[in-house]
């Protein structure tokens, strides 16, 4: 079997634009990958571009040997737009392999560890409305999720620190008397605060037992984080912006963190997300994956997932079988707050072209934050 085609489809899904990948063969069988790197899907595609000629006529089971081929053969080690690109070409590989040998990629990977994969939506953006927040979860309860999340509170387009903070550990004590202990809580930093005002936010909400606080520090420097771990006993989890096992290195061989925020779409696939896991599972941490995508992305966080002993919690934003179902008329099961696992081959899914291009890309920034004096912060 030779790979005959790598086409890229950017999809837009109402609110932002999915990228996804088909990578084709000469003996008719496709496999569909996802990329991440949301408002930069343009170059993705471009990188997807440059991938095509090194390719065609290869074998598309020797899914190590090609990974390796796209991360170092432009020289420059592969950061974001080339990771993500690498991790849609890796999971459409996978995709292959899996329809090749009649088995669905989680018998690929070594089998099921688990029966089911728990999930935690995204409950809706309250701002510093308390009581909003509130009902969102005690809806998300009702249907059945296990878990609540929500971002740090903000104004509008504005960014306060300070107030943000102190909102953020009110909404923490009304949603734990809401929902109760039975039900888990995440609150996602999202990377907005300095350490002075994390290391505050993460003493006040250790009494209130979140789950845990998400991206609590700017990722752009891991050590910071050797600071922050030893005084908070709150769990900490980061990752989601990294695009290899070497920027995960220092945050899991230290234990500076509970949960990795790996994001199979970012940090190269399948094959890399792995060996992540296997790392992780060395020093006690575990997997919380980040799937803030579309249902190519859901399924192959799920057969990682499905593969993994060290396995605590997925992203799941949406309830699959709800969401670009003309694109991916074929998602994977949910039920009561779970992914089931499936028996069918890859990674389960199926792919319209067609209805992939009647969705045709759309320019598209993420949302921007500004803090009270105008100057520019994380979103």
């Amino acid at each position: 079997m030779k790979i005959t085609g790598i086409e890229a489809y950017p999809v837009w899904g109402g609110e932002r634009n999915y990228l996804f990948v088909v990578v084709d063969t000469d003996e008719g069988i496709y496999g569909v990958g996802e990329a991440g790197l949301t408002g930069r899907e343009l170059a993705v595609k471009g990188t997807i571009e440059h991938f095509e000629p090194l390719l065609l006529e290869e074998d598309p089971s020797r899914t190590e040997h090609l990974w390796q081929l796209l991360f170092r053969g432009g020289f420059f080690p592969a950061r974001h737009a080339v990771s993500a690109a690498i991790s849609a070409v890796d999971i459409a590989l996978w995709d292959i392999k899996g329809q090749v040998l009649g088995a669905p990629v989680y018998e690929l990977l070594g089998g099921r560890a688990r029966d089911w994969v728990v999930c935690y939506p995204h409950n809706a953006e309250a701002g510093m409305d308390t009581s909003a927040l509130v009902q969102s979860c005690l809806k998300t309860k009702e249907e059945g999720w296990h878990f609540v999340r929500w971002g740090l509170p903000q104004e509008g387009e504005v960014f306060d620190p300070s107030r943000s903070l102190f909102a953020a550990i009110e909404q923490l004590a009304a949603v734990r008397d809401a929902v109760g202990e039975e039900v888990e809580m995440i609150l996602d930093v999202h990377t907005r605060l300095d350490m002075p005002d994390s290391l505050r936010l993460c003493r006040e909400a250790e009494s209130l037992r979140p789950f845990f606080i998400e991206d609590p520090l700017r990722s752009e420097d891991p050590r910071s984080y050797g600071m922050l771990r030893p005084r908070t006993t709150v769990p900490l989890a980061a990752g989601e912006q990294f695009g290899s096992k070497w920027e995960f290195g220092e945050l899991v061989e230290k234990e500076w963190i509970d949960y990795a925020r790996v994001d199979p779409c970012i940090a190269g696939g399948i094959t890399e997300a792995k060996k992540i896991a296997a790392m992780c599972e060395t020093h006690h941490v575990k997997l919380a994956v980040h799937n803030p995508l579309g249902p190519v992305s859901t399924a192959a966080c799920l057969h990682l997932n499905l593969s993994c002993p060290n396995f605590g919690v997925q992203e799941q934003p949406y309830r699959p079988g709800t969401f670009l179902t003309d694109v991916v008329p074929v998602q994977p099961e949910w039920e009561d707050g779970h992914l089931l696992p499936s028996e069918r081959p890859g990674l389960g899914v199926e792919f319209d072209r067609e209805a992939a291009k009647r969705r045709p890309f759309r320019m598209a920034e993420l949302p921007h934050l500004r803090r009270p004096d105008g100057s520019v912060t994380n979103w």
